[in-house]
Parts: structure tokens; sequence; C-alpha cells
């Protein structure tokens, strides 16, 4: 799979459609491949309103039972010392930790500052490390965010913007979706519109199945505000690709 661009949104690689959601007009776009039958369905996480209305406890004790059954099925002895507490291994690390980010509960507050010292130059936070799951096959999106922004007045502690970051990957996700949500959250958490996101990203589902293509990475971007200027959206591509030669 080569590497494709997406760009305010928009994800551009081979064959373009037009389509509607509650949003409005969406332009969605397909592999021809049909063993990765990729796209971004809706802005928002695809949530049921029931998703909370059991505790986390009881979450891990039903996956648990679910995931020790996906085991049985498919010939696992779980008898094995090995393998009789992954169920529940699993269920935890799903609940607490890999899909947190499902969790409105787990968002991460922010506090924001007074840009006491003027500074009116673009911020730039790169190599944000990003870890997500792909909600088509459950395996790993493994890569790097890049962000930036011009104060409005405030700024943001940049352990913040990290873990915004972290909070938006864990979830099942597809990356055009992550790319959107996480600058999205920056314009209303930051109170301003001029924000940049690129993410650039590995995804196991093409590199460990399928095509199994292990040397193609995928680049998504989001650009608002100020970065819609040609010039400053460069500056910013400098800063993230220079940098990192």
């Amino acid at each position: 799979m080569e590497p494709y661009l997406i760009t305010n949104g928009y994800k551009i690689i081979i064959n373009i459609k037009d389509c509607f959601m509650k949003e409005g007009p969406v332009r969605l776009a397909e592999f021809e491949n049909e063993d990765y039958n990729h796209f971004l369905s809706s802005i928002e996480t695809p949530i049921r309103s029931d998703a909370f209305a059991i505790d986390d406890d009881l979450k891990i004790e039903l996956i648990e039972k679910k995931f020790k059954e996906i085991m049985e099925v498919l010939g696992l002895d779980l008898t094995d010392d090995s393998l009789k507490d992954t169920p529940r291994r699993v269920a935890k690390m799903y609940v607490k930790e890999t899909f947190s980010g499902l969790n409105p509960q787990n968002k991460p507050s922010v506090t924001l500052f007074d840009n006491k010292y003027k500074y009116n130059e673009m911020l730039v936070e790169r190599n944000v490390s990003v870890y997500s799951l792909c909600e088509h096959h459950f395996v790993p999106i493994i890569g790097k965010a890049h962000i930036a922004y011009f104060s409005s007045g405030k700024v943001v502690g940049l352990s913040k913007i990290n873990r915004m970051v972290q909070y938006f990957s864990k979830r099942p996700q597809v990356q055009e979706r992550l790319t959107v949500q996480i600058a999205n959250e920056l314009k209303s958490m930051l109170q301003t519109e001029d924000v940049a996101v690129i993410i650039d990203a590995d995804h196991l589902c093409v590199a460990s199945r399928g095509v199994q293509d292990v040397s193609s990475s995928t680049v998504s971007s989001s650009y608002h505000g100020k970065f819609l200027n040609f010039d400053v959206r460069n500056e910013f591509l400098r800063y993230v690709y220079d940098g990192n030669r």
C-alpha cells in the first residue's frame, strides 16, 4: 500500500466519492484492494448510548468470559500455566488501558495559562507517540503525531497535548478520525482556530496480514486557521520533516 495524504479531514487516495452524513457533505476515498476496505464512517467514535451502563469491573468479567470462549474455539489449552490467566489479562488491558479512551471520565483535565511571554510565533510539538488499534482488525496503529498552534492569548502545558493524543488514541480508531478528533479538541482546548495536526503511522493490519507490506506508512493531516495559508503550512512542515532527518 502506498502512503497517502489526508488534508483537512479529506482522505485522498484512489476512488473519491461524495456522501452525506449528519455533519454534512463528506468526501470519502476507498482502496481498490478488497482485502483492506478502509474508509471513514464518521468524525465521532461510533459508540452506543448505553456504553457506560455497566461499570468497568463487570465489563472486565464479561470480556474475560468471551475471550476465553475465543481461545477455546481456537483449540488452545487453558489449563496451561501460560494461558490460563490470559482471558483476564486481556480483559483488564482492554478496559483499563487499550480502550480506556472510550470513557469520557478518562479525558485529561486541562488548565490554560495566560501567554505572559507574548509569544506569538508558531509553537510546534513533534514526535508525540501514537499507539492505537485499528477498528477493523483490532491490531496496532503505531506512529508519531506532530502538532502546532498559534496562541490566542492562552497556552497549555506541553504534556497535556501528549495526554490528549493518548486519550483519543486509546480506542478503536481509523487514522483519519483520530487526526480530526485531535485537531478539533485542540481548537476547543486552546481557544483558537490556528491548529495543525499531522500523524505518520504504520498499520499492522497492512503489515501483519493481508498484503503484508511492512515498508509503507500512512500520513494524515488536519489544517485550520492560519495553517490554511501556504507559507505558514510550509513553515510547519519544515519544522516537522527537516528536524526529523
